[in-house]
């Protein structure tokens, strides 16, 4: 990062006039980075505070025939207590929802063990010459590794690492459960085709990443909460905003809410355990 730092450094110096707002702050350093990676130059907008050009409409409308990239994050500029580390994630594949409270993401990394990096680059020089079963064997020993070749924003394949994250503070129905599709369907929505960004606070004993997941200026659990496609999780999380959340799907009788006694999914893992499902 010591390179973006200082070239915004000198862009900064040489800016006349020197912006004077969030907005031209961040359009100054989306023209500054424009040729970095995406996901670093959407870190810095997030950890500083600052709008994205797109985001706060301060860019020009994209030319006739092209199209828009995947729409990005919008994260709090005050990270939550508790979070261990940010992701930025790479658009979000339709197969990666398994239900309404998990996703599985990937994130563009620089750090792999150089024999990933290697077996990557020939992986791309396979498939360029069409020699496929070379590359689905690299594909393979890449995937045993933990990552894989995505598309970026830009539909450029790069190497990622795979991460699977459990929402914080809410738990959906279970796909067997009354509204178990209709949440997983819902989350699918909300993400599909989207760049995220993660705040992780914990590894839960399944090895997923437990944390929040923000888009487009929409906080993820929220938005599952209030349409009533899940319920408020409070063994592990206590967050005010959550029970209220969850309230006032309540008391409109969203989603899960329009049954008379629905079951709580924590309730019904548990009769499953004990052979009473």
């Amino acid at each position: 990062f010591f390179n973006l730092y200082k070239k915004l450094q000198v862009a900064w110096k040489k800016a006349r006039p020197a912006p004077t707002t969030p907005e031209e702050a961040g359009r100054l350093v989306v023209l500054t980075l424009k040729n970095h990676q995406k996901a670093d130059v959407d870190g810095l907008l997030a950890f500083y505070g600052l709008p994205h050009p797109n985001e706060a409409g301060s860019a020009p409308p994209p030319a006739a025939g092209h199209h828009a990239p995947p729409a990005q994050h919008s994260a709090p500029a005050h990270k939550p207590q508790g979070v261990k580390f940010e992701l930025h994630t790479l658009p979000v594949d339709a197969k990666a929802v398994a239900d309404g409270d998990t996703v599985t993401v990937y994130v563009d990394t620089n750090d792999a063990p150089s024999e990933i990096k290697k077996a990557a680059a020939e992986r791309t020089k396979a498939r360029a010459a069409r020699n496929y079963p070379t590359a689905d064997a690299l594909q393979k020993t890449i995937a045993a590794a933990g990552y894989r070749m995505v598309p970026n924003a830009k539909g450029v394949e790069v190497l990622a690492k795979k991460y699977r994250i459990r929402l914080s503070g809410i738990d959906a129905p279970e796909s067997a459960m009354p509204y178990g599709k209709e949440a997983t369907e819902a989350l699918l929505k909300l993400v599909e085709g989207k760049c995220l960004t993660v705040h992780v606070y914990n590894t839960d004993r399944y090895g997923r990443s437990v944390g929040d997941l923000h888009v487009g200026g929409v906080f993820v659990q929220e938005q599952m909460l209030k349409k009533g496609f899940a319920w408020h999780y409070t063994a592990y999380d206590k967050r005010p905003e959550l029970a209220k959340w969850q309230s006032q799907a309540q008391a409109a009788r969203k989603g899960l809410w329009a049954a008379s006694k629905p079951q709580e999914p924590w309730e019904y893992r548990k009769a499953k355990r004990n052979g009473n499902a």
